[in-house]
């Protein structure tokens, strides 16, 4: 019998949902600043209401969203945004390829929906509890999971709506640009941890700093590129002196 068909009373599986929801709540004060000033700085750069919802929604990913509507703001081509974009998310696929042991026999409409709602939050969580709680279910960690996602996300859009429509009543001269950049230094900072995110920080500044000549901003794709390799050659090193 499957992990999946070996599941616990609905009982069971909604206390678990529960306790997501509670690990969730408390991120709803590290968000709400976020999804506020993104829905003000979208509306300053030229989006209407509903298309700074609809990019929310499609993406939930702050820094994602906040380096996309950096590159929108310099009027760089659609495709440099996608690529930028999905360079700082490319964690996602590491995040997702780490949750595969513990959520890998569920349904597809389901993986589907935990990879939707897949963010630093939802994953760090997760991985915790799953750590923790060796014994659940493939249902339980499902429970689990969407009850951590179900405080972040729709707030994250209710968030992004109600600064959108805070954004259409600031007036033109009260140019919100600067928020963009430190908005995202404060989303990246924390994930500073290990020496390798640090020399991958430090590389990326240094070098968008050279290359911010650069036409539509290609320098800071090339620098997010070059520091995610400068990232990954400082931990095969480290990993290459802890050989015996």
């Amino acid at each position: 019998m499957s992990a999946y068909a070996q599941s616990p009373a609905p009982a069971s599986a909604r206390r678990i949902f529960l306790k997501g929801v509670t690990d969730g709540l408390p991120f709803v004060l590290v968000i709400t600043p976020f999804g506020l000033l993104f829905g003000v700085v979208a509306t300053e750069a030229g989006l209407q209401v509903h298309e700074a919802l609809t990019f929310s929604v499609a993406v939930i990913a702050g820094a994602a969203q906040f380096t996309a509507l950096q590159l929108l703001q310099h009027a760089a081509p659609v495709l440099i945004v996608l690529v930028s974009a999905l360079t700082v998310n490319l964690r996602m696929a590491m995040y997702s390829a780490s949750l595969t042991p513990y959520i890998g026999a569920a349904p597809l409409w389901q993986r589907a929906l935990v990879a939707y709602l897949l963010v630093d939050q939802t994953y760090a969580c997760a991985v915790t509890a799953y750590e923790k709680h060796p014994e659940w279910t493939v249902r339980d960690r499902l429970a689990y999971f969407f009850g951590v996602a179900a405080p972040i996300v729709p707030p994250w859009y209710l968030l992004t709506l109600i600064g959108a429509r805070v954004g259409d009543t600031i007036p033109p001269e009260w140019s919100l640009d600067f928020a963009v950049p430190i908005t995202f230094i404060a989303l990246v900072a924390p994930m500073l941890r290990t020496l390798p995110h640090l020399a991958a920080c430090f590389t990326a500044v240094v070098l968008s700093l050279l290359l911010a000549g650069l036409p539509w901003n290609l320098g800071l794709l090339a620098a997010a590129l070059l520091g995610m390799m400068a990232g990954a050659a400082t931990e095969r090193h480290l990993a290459g002196r802890n050989l015996p």
